[in-house]
């Protein structure tokens, strides 16, 4: 099996972005490429306007010369936006192709309002922001959007969403880039779309913890999802289903029904859609994980109380998911994440994993908190678009 090269120009490309060859001479050495035709590979990178040179580099050789030129990817060729829908509310924002954000906008955008409404907004939303960013449509390279449901990453359809009413194999894809180019007059572009979880995981994964090779983000809002990222890649399972915590089922959830019409699951009792629920009940006027959010923020005794018996359950079902997968950081995200619940998970996350399970685990919170979703989509949507089989397709449609 010959299989694709391994040493075109996107691999190149890949060598600089990763830091891993960043002058001609440390190219060559690591593709065993001539002279030329490392020189030819990097004319095509630098006339698409991907690559640019730095400051010189150390001296390799005792005899001294003149330093080598490094080569850098230049991230100010393209911007990519990104959204992260919950299911009420949803953030959008322009970002530079290393994850700067320029732009951003927040607001009200009710997921059972259906998929044509909503990325029909959507889209507005990111003409409007292109232009606060103070660029051109043109410029865009692509979208990447996270949703709170299971994504077959391949279609960029969701798979019976419990969530998600009416977005069931719904063509996102087609939809959030038409709704763009209405608002811009932009030609047809890329849309990737991913699990909410996943996404937060990837974002905050390369953020803050590149070195961890076996990351795990839990994220309890309304409902309760898993991303997990082993060796810098998000793990999806067959067809986007893996992470799906909320559904495993809990003895304590014996009679509660799941809004995936099951009874028992860990959603139905430790979601902040479920503590939402139980202080309702009590007279506490709250009707979703963000109202639980604004009451654990104000040290409401009750609230505070519910959320660490949900942190409770959910480190019950966390203890196993430490002893399969032996993660070196558990991270929990969304709206309960706050001191209550994470006291909760700690008590019987502890309690129920092996000692050695634990020993080199950091149980944390969110770094990039509102934002990791967006960071995610769109480090996905660049490491889609460089990915180095598809700058040599990209290079070939540009020309160069």
């Amino acid at each position: 099996m010959t299989g694709r090269s391994q040493t075109g120009a996107g691999d190149l490309l890949g060598l600089v972005r990763s830091g891993r060859a960043v002058t001609r001479g440390a190219l060559q050495q690591a593709t065993g490429l001539s002279r030329a035709t490392v020189g030819q590979r990097l004319d095509r990178l630098f006339r698409a306007g991907w690559l640019r040179e730095g400051a010189g580099g150390p001296v390799d050789s005792p005899l001294g010369g003149r330093p080598s030129i490094t080569l850098e990817f230049d991230d100010a060729h393209a911007v990519v936006l990104a959204a992260d829908l919950e299911t009420r509310h949803a953030r959008a924002a322009v970002l530079s192709l290393t994850g700067e954000i320029f732009a951003e906008h927040s607001g009200t955008l009710v997921i059972e309002d259906g998929p044509d409404a909503v990325l029909g907004e959507l889209g507005r939303w990111f003409a409007e922001l292109v232009e606060k960013a103070g660029h051109r449509a043109a410029e865009v390279c692509g979208i990447g959007l996270a949703v709170p449901g299971p994504v077959d990453l391949e279609s960029g359809r969701v798979v019976q969403p419990p969530i998600m009413p009416g977005w069931d194999g719904y063509d996102i894809r087609g939809r959030l880039a038409g709704a763009f180019s209405e608002h811009t007059g932009a030609g047809p572009l890329p849309v990737l779309v991913d699990n909410d979880a996943n996404l937060m995981a990837y974002g905050e994964q390369r953020t803050a913890y590149p070195d961890c090779s076996a990351f795990v983000l839990v994220k309890v809002s309304t409902g309760i999802g898993a991303g997990v990222v082993v060796d810098g890649s998000v793990y999806r399972g067959i067809d986007g289903g893996a992470g799906d915590l909320g559904h495993i089922r809990v003895p304590a959830g014996a009679e509660a029904l799941c809004r995936c019409g099951s009874y028992g699951c860990l959603a139905a009792v430790a979601s902040g859609g479920a503590v939402a629920r139980r202080l309702a009940a009590a007279g506490v006027p709250a009707a979703s994980g963000s109202d639980v959010r604004d009451l654990l923020a104000s040290g409401h005794p009750e609230a505070a109380a519910l959320a660490r018996e949900a942190g409770r359950q959910v480190g019950d079902v966390l203890a196993t998911v430490v002893t399969l997968l032996n993660p070196g950081v558990l991270m929990i995200a969304g709206d309960l994440s706050g001191t209550s619940f994470l006291t909760g998970v700690r008590e019987l996350l502890y309690q129920r994993a092996l000692p050695r399970s634990t020993a080199r685990l950091e149980v944390v919170t969110s770094r990039l908190g509102e934002r990791a979703g967006l960071v995610g989509a769109g480090a996905l949507v660049v490491e889609h678009l460089y990915a180095p089989e598809r700058v040599e397709e990209r290079l070939l449609a540009m020309g160069v």
